[in-house]
């Protein structure tokens, strides 16, 4: 639920560092700042999706319970290939 928010503080803290950096030629500061601006602009998309999934939740329940369902069928699918190569590799 806050992940949005910390993300735009996270962000504007990059910003301010990354400037601060550049004002006082500090290069390491400036990638600090830099790096800290993306993990904010990382973390607030991910706040967005996580709020966009929850309310699509709220309205349709059906369909996200499907949603789920599949990326697990999807998910067990993948693990149980890759199970099976790993039996076929130990049975050579």
């Amino acid at each position: 639920m806050f992940y949005k928010t910390e993300g735009a503080i996270e962000n504007i803290a990059g910003r301010v560092q990354e400037a601060f950096g550049r004002v006082m030629g500090d290069p390491m500061t400036q990638v600090r700042g830099r790096a800290r601006r993306i993990v904010g602009g990382a973390q607030y998309g991910y706040g967005d999706v996580l709020n966009r999934f929850r309310s699509s939740a709220v309205r349709n329940p059906v369909a996200t319970v499907a949603l789920v369902g599949g990326i697990c069928f999807l998910l067990g699918a993948l693990l149980a290939k890759s199970g099976d190569s790993e039996a076929e590799d130990e049975a050579k």
